[in-house]
């Protein structure tokens, strides 16, 4: 990418590669790299401070302040000449995953970090031009020796940032779900699941789950699910629903379905759902009565068998 034209002919018939060509071009890598180092560690607060002006320039990283963006520019910056120099990109893969930990919640996206590490790349090339201009043959010899190890840290944080930042939506999706679903304790034995919003396959297991915990935590005896704010029903979903309904009996607890739409009833005979395993109740005031009612019942046979 970087390679300098001399000002020669060329045939245009690309010369044969060999091992022994490759052997011979890796040893070369292996005496010039060292040299690249010395240079970067030599001139490390210029060319660092020459980085945090194209990314100032570029209005990179702007949630950040600019102590902030010079802390991390350093961090990054002796990342970077550390796996030039050790050839392990290991250190700079746990770093970019701090970073993104950090800087992610600020607002920080993938494109900025990217941008970030090109300007790098580009600031230090350049640096290599400016040292080597007198001797292109040479320039070429280091910008090859270079790139390939350049190109390999820009994917490495690229790739780290994208994973992290991915780990991050899935929490606050998860995080989304459970507000979303929210089990809450009416009075003691009786607990009410109000569910607002599309009910896919995830979001249902999600809620099945919910429940249960809520089920053992509270020692609960009826639990009402209320379904007025779902729009539709899937095949898939109405069977998670039954399920979830014969795991909560399973647990001791009665459950009773409030808010069913005429769509939602259609769709469950549809599709061949056994209403009689559902205790479906008008709305969710209705339903809160009858779980009163039940859990009066509940009392009334407890007294008597005690008598």
């Amino acid at each position: 990418m970087y390679r300098v034209d001399d000002g020669e002919e060329d045939d245009g018939v690309p010369a044969p590669r060999s091992l022994v060509g490759d052997v011979e071009q890796s040893s070369e890598h292996g005496v010039l790299l060292p040299e690249l180092v010395a240079h970067l560690q030599t001139n490390r607060t210029s060319l660092r401070k020459a980085w945090a002006q194209r990314i100032t320039d570029a209005r990179l990283l702007s949630a950040m302040t600019a102590q902030e963006v010079f802390t991390e520019v350093t961090s990054v910056y002796d990342n970077y000449v550390a796996v030039l120099e050790t050839g392990s990109v290991e250190e700079l893969r746990r770093y970019a995953r701090d970073l993104s930990e950090r800087i992610i919640p600020r607002g920080v996206e993938t494109d900025e970090v990217v941008g970030i590490v090109l300007l790098l790349r580009d600031v230090l090339a350049r640096s290599l031009f400016e040292k080597y201009r007198d001797d292109f043959e040479l320039l070429n010899r280091v910008l090859d020796a270079y790139e390939p190890a350049a190109n390999r840290i820009a994917n490495t944080v690229a790739v780290s940032f994208v994973e992290q930042r991915e780990r991050v939506i899935r929490q606050q999706q998860d995080s989304i779900r459970e507000l979303s679903t929210p089990v809450l304790q009416v009075r003691e034995r009786l607990l009410i699941l109000p569910i607002i919003g599309i009910l896919d396959r995830p979001r249902a297991q999600q809620l099945t789950d919910q429940l249960l915990r809520g089920i053992r935590t509270h020692r609960a005896k009826v639990v009402v699910i209320d379904i007025t704010g779902v729009p539709d029903v899937d095949e898939a979903v109405a069977d998670h629903l039954v399920k979830a309904v014969d795991a909560s009996r399973l647990m001791g607890a009665n459950v009773i379905i409030t808010g069913l739409s005429s769509e939602i009833a259609q769709t469950l005979v549809t599709i061949g759902v056994d209403l009689t395993k559902m205790n479906t109740v008008g709305d969710l005031q209705g339903g809160i009565e009858e779980a009163e009612r039940l859990l009066g019942l509940q009392a009334s046979k407890s007294d008597n068998a005690k008598s």
